[in-house]
């Protein structure tokens, strides 16, 4: 797999699109179990299933992306981003001093935005290492860069995310990302039970400036836009509420670009006839 990318990490980022575009298909035809997360996720948020195609498709150009993201030098990584949309929102937030809470879905290239950050001071994001034990030197080089510090996904790395926030640095997450048993709770996402994680959360409770961001597959390889955005209302309320708020916020971010959010990511596992359960996360104290 490594050999693989290093070798697709050569080519212009319109073949690994298309290429990506290819292999995505090919994986909804061969995986029964990935096309019916896929159908079953489009149907929850109430889209169309027209959309199945372009979803698979976009998944696949994650994917192969990776390669130009990785293994490649920051510089060249970053100059991919071609259009940067709510700067302003950011130097707002480096300018007050606080600590910087950046949330990023499983929406378009979502590899890019911690790396083209990095690039404009310290950001700590959470890691959880990869099953393929083969893949976990390449990724860890793809996204460890200079200014660009991991986390891993436990309680030091809690603990290494709040010194970050405290010191006025920046820290990301994927606050979609399902948690661990007990690190979570049951909250609403596109009108269905779905087991979500609370750290999100207690870190806004710190008082850091909380800002979205996700980074825009523009079409026929022409490169990424990244959107920064702030919640559409402030996070406020106790852990659980504002977990359902991000969570909601995540829904709006989605429909801004349905076709490139990870549908086949089985967001839903273990709800089945669950209702809503407030069941807090001890391990994600500090």
């Amino acid at each position: 797999m490594v050999f693989l990318f290093r070798l697709l990490s050569h080519l212009p980022l319109v073949w690994l699109h298309r290429l990506g575009a290819l292999v995505g298909a090919l994986i909804y035809l061969a995986s029964p179990r990935y096309r019916r997360n896929l159908q079953n996720n489009l149907a929850q948020a109430g889209l169309p299933e027209k959309l199945r195609w372009q979803a698979a498709a976009e998944a696949g150009k994650q994917m192969l992306e990776l390669a130009r993201i990785w293994l490649k030098s920051l510089e060249e990584a970053n100059a991919q981003v071609v259009e940067v949309v709510g700067w302003e929102l950011v130097e707002a937030a480096q300018a007050s001093g606080k600590g910087i809470l950046y949330l990023t879905p499983h929406l378009g290239c979502f590899e890019m935005t911690a790396q083209y950050l990095s690039a404009f001071g310290e950001i700590t994001v959470l890691y959880r290492a990869p099953r393929q034990k083969s893949l976990q030197k390449m990724i860890l080089a793809g996204r460890k860069r200079a200014h660009l510090h991991l986390a891993p996904a436990d309680l030091s790395g809690v603990r290494a995310l709040i010194r970050a926030l405290k010191k006025g640095e920046a820290v990301g997450m994927l606050p979609d990302q399902a948690p661990k048993t007990g690190e979570g709770a049951w909250l609403d996402f596109f009108g269905r039970p779905a087991y979500t994680m609370t750290l999100a959360a207690r870190l806004s409770e710190t008082g850091a400036a909380v800002l979205t961001v996700w980074g825009e597959r523009l079409p026929q390889g022409r490169g990424y836009r990244l959107h920064f955005q702030a919640p559409r209302h402030e996070l406020n309320g106790d852990t659980l509420a504002r977990a359902q708020q991000i969570n909601h916020e995540i829904e709006a971010l989605v429909r801004q670009c349905p076709t490139q959010y990870l549908w086949g990511y089985n967001r839903y596992k273990g709800s089945q006839d669950s209702g809503i359960r407030n069941q807090k996360s001890e391990p994600e104290s500090a």
